[in-house]
């Protein structure tokens, strides 16, 4: 029962979002690896990019809710956190869901394509082609869903630093009970905020390689891209989904 709150209700659904990646994208690779190339045709191959695409953004906007909900935790008083219900909660993961769900949408309907990459072997939005709308969709793709969450989350774990940091010096000056006890639960809640962010951090190097191949490919420099170059960032970036829960089950209490 101590489980069922507002904040583990985030950590359910990034659980959610890196099963279906694990599911939809491990044993389809696998498969088309053991061939070579892609044999399963132009119509499943815009569905496992769409689903490397939806469950990949979920999981990082998941991870963008958990930054936020962690540093409420900490830096709010405890009667507001109180007031984060769990229909809060619901309505924030929703959200997240359908912010997701319109990201990986456009390349269906003609805004970039979901298309074979590297070694063939898996497939994912068109970064390669050097058009305006590709390259428009690439760069809003990665402001909104990368550089914009990151920052948020950097700005959610600078104010945890910074009340943790102002708890403990008013400990030292004031040196009484009530100051002591909300110390103690700022560093209980600090404990779960560092397994938040070891997964993020982990999360973020797993997708920088791929991030970087991307980019380089937006700015027009694709042919300095090997098909390695391709693939391999993709499968260390579709990994993270492996060793979130990992983290969670050994760490989240």
């Amino acid at each position: 029962r101590t489980l069922r709150t507002a904040g583990n209700m985030f950590v359910v659904n990034l659980a959610v979002a890196d099963f279906f990646m694990s599911l939809t994208q491990s044993p389809v690779f696998f498969a088309a690896s053991l061939h070579r190339r892609w044999v399963f045709g132009e119509r499943s191959c815009e569905l496992y990019a769409f689903c490397g695409a939806l469950f990949g953004i979920c999981s990082m906007m998941t991870l963008t809710a958990i930054a936020g909900d962690r540093c409420l935790t900490i830096t709010q008083p405890l009667a507001l956190v109180s007031r984060v219900s769990k229909r809060k909660a619901g309505a924030v993961l929703a959200v997240v869901w359908l912010y997701s769900l319109g990201w990986s949408l456009p390349p269906f309907f003609g805004w970039s394509a979901y298309v074979p990459e590297g070694l063939q072997t898996s497939c994912s939005w068109d970064y390669v082609s050097f058009t305006p709308s590709v390259r428009a969709y690439t760069i809003l793709l990665f402001i909104f869903v990368f550089f914009i969450p990151l920052g948020i989350i950097a700005s959610c774990y600078f104010g945890i630093f910074q009340a943790i940091r102002a708890a403990g010096k008013e400990i030292r000056e004031l040196d009484c009970g009530e100051t002591h006890k909300v110390y103690e639960r700022m560093q209980n809640e600090w404990k779960m905020a560092k397994v938040a962010l070891l997964v993020i951090l982990l999360f973020v190097i797993s997708w920088s390689p791929y991030s970087v191949v991307a980019l380089t490919a937006t700015a027009g420099y694709s042919h300095l891209l090997t098909p390695y170059m391709n693939s391999v960032p993709a499968v260390i970036a579709k990994a993270s989904a492996i060793h979130n829960p990992i983290i969670y089950a050994i760490t989240h209490p």
